[in-house]
């Protein structure tokens, strides 16, 4: 049997960390008790958790930025991670956004 090395048992545990964590996150949508819009209101609540985390990734993603522009003086990687920033920002608070616009 042939071993394997560190980048290929890296890369499936990561794979295999991330299909359960799909797995464990699906698994309280699909058992949802009572009607159909307990069901709805659950994988929507599990939609804007994901969204929610992507705007999180980016608005850390955007200060790494704005933190490497202000060393390195590069005013065109600052206005970047300004516009991440304000992208992040949207992004994380977008369900409160929906509700403000729809009035819910």
């Amino acid at each position: 049997m042939k071993k394997m090395n560190n980048e290929k048992k890296t890369k499936l545990l990561t794979g295999m960390m991330t299909v359960g964590s799909l797995f464990l996150c699906l698994g309280g949508v699909a058992y949802a008790d009572g009607s159909p819009l307990t069901v709805v209101n659950n994988l929507s609540e599990f939609i804007f958790g994901l969204i929610r985390a992507i705007g999180m990734i980016l608005l850390g993603f955007s200060v790494v930025q704005i933190g490497l522009s202000l060393k390195s003086h590069d005013p065109s990687q600052r206005a970047n991670g300004f516009m991440t920033l304000a992208g992040g920002v949207i992004i994380t608070f977008a369900k409160e956004i929906l509700n403000l616009i729809v009035g819910g």
